[in-house]
């Protein structure tokens, strides 16, 4: 079957942790926040648009981001709040680009209210600014085929599977997520990449992105 050629490399799984560690740094208000977002660490943009991911894996993902929360319920900018929630991480390829919507989103904010700047939280009520600090192990998972992937997707940890899919495409600014690069690179299976490619991960919890995976996969194997 073609689908079971060998591949031209194989794919290696790995496994990611993630520790949080507090950056020192706080905003008290919206022009603090601002300049914060503009020169904190891509890393601590990733924790607060990511963090409900990373933690909350069998959950349903629906909640804003960080800032999306601070900025409505501690300041009650209510309508700033929902133009950061309404930011579709899946738009953008990297943190740079991330980061710049969430600039030019406040920014534009402030020019239409200006008062809002003169808001300040209560002490204690603080924005505090986090960095997720990864470590990626390898696992002891080598695959040659699509069945054997197949078959690793079945048991790898969520943490594998978060790794391969958020933090290769986004952090690590590639343009797809690991599978499809391999798929389609090592397969040569390009349709078989875009499928998968074009699951929106955001809307699905870690588990339910693995049955996905796992459904995809199958039915090819059976064509």
């Amino acid at each position: 079957m073609a689908d079971l050629i060998k591949a031209k490399e194989p794919f290696r799984f790995y496994a990611r942790l993630s520790l949080s560690e507090l950056t020192g740094l706080r905003a008290a208000n919206l022009g603090q926040l601002l300049g914060l977002i503009r020169e904190v660490p891509g890393a601590s943009i990733y924790h607060h648009t990511h963090r409900f991911l990373q933690q909350h894996q069998y959950l349903s993902p629906e909640p804003p981001n960080d800032f999306a929360y601070w900025v409505s319920d501690i300041l009650g900018e209510d309508e700033l709040g929902e133009r950061l929630a309404s930011i579709d991480t899946t738009q953008f390829l990297n943190i740079h680009s991330l980061r710049e919507k969430i600039i030019q989103t406040i920014e534009s904010y402030l020019k239409e209210n200006p008062a809002a700047s003169l808001r300040f939280a209560r002490e204690g009520d603080e924005f505090h600014f986090i960095k997720s600090v990864s470590f990626i192990l390898p696992t002891k998972y080598v695959v040659y085929d699509l069945e054997e992937f197949k078959e690793v997707i079945e048991k790898i940890t969520i943490d594998s599977i978060y790794f391969h899919i958020f933090e290769a495409r986004l952090r690590l600014e590639k343009k797809t997520n690991d599978f499809s690069n391999w798929i389609e690179n090592s397969l040569g299976n390009k349709r078989l990449a875009d499928k998968i490619a074009q699951m929106d991960p955001y809307t699905r919890t870690l588990e339910d992105l693995r049955k996905t995976l796992i459904q995809i996969i199958e039915k090819k194997l059976l064509v």
